[in-house]
């Protein structure tokens, strides 16, 4: 056994503009999940294997953004280091919003809901999905409580991520059809 304990050895943590908080703090549980979506895409991309160059440099891109979140996320506003960050924009929305769009155009409407699964891409994306949702509500957490403040920081992450859950849905579709594999479709 070691003598020299770590200094997150002891349930505690520094946030990217210096705090010390617990690890169970919000704003360290969204960018765990933040991580944990990043993670999940790249595997989602590293199964993709019809169609896929496109689709793995837009996952690229949103693993990227999911960065630039998290480190937004563990800075506090006022904080020195917020200034230089990145922040996410209603350009970064629309861009999402034009994915789904083009990506909805290549597939067939939807006649009910489906199951989760099919090409193991597909199941990835799915995951994703779920991931994204609890992210969402992460990042909901970190604030005040309620709706973020209109044109907030915050309020424009909880866009962009209510965004990307639809993006991962169809991205869902999308690589089952580049794969051929049908949806199941539910019969509850």
């Amino acid at each position: 056994m070691h003598g020299n304990v770590g200094s997150g050895d002891r349930g505690m943590t520094s946030l990217l503009s210096g705090e010390r908080v617990p690890k169970t703090h919000p704003r360290v549980e969204a960018c765990g999940d933040l991580d944990e979506l990043a993670s999940v895409l790249g595997a989602c991309a590293a199964a993709l294997t019809a169609g896929g160059d496109e689709l793995k440099a837009e996952i690229r891109d949103i693993q990227g953004m999911l960065l630039h979140i998290g480190a937004a996320l563990a800075t506090s506003d006022d904080s020195p280091t917020a200034a230089k960050l990145r922040r996410v924009g209603a350009e970064d929305t629309g861009k999402l919003e034009r994915a789904i769009e083009r990506l909805e155009r290549a597939l067939p409407p939807l006649q009910g809901f489906i199951l989760p699964g099919g090409h193991p891409s597909a199941a990835l994306a799915h995951v994703a999905r779920t991931v994204c949702r609890r992210a969402e509500r992460r990042v909901l957490a970190t604030g005040a409580g309620g709706t973020p403040p209109e044109g907030s920081r915050l309020a424009a992450i909880v866009a962009w991520l209510n965004r990307l859950s639809t993006y991962l849905f169809v991205l869902a579709r999308s690589c089952n059809a580049a794969h051929g594999v049908a949806e199941t479709p539910w019969s509850g």
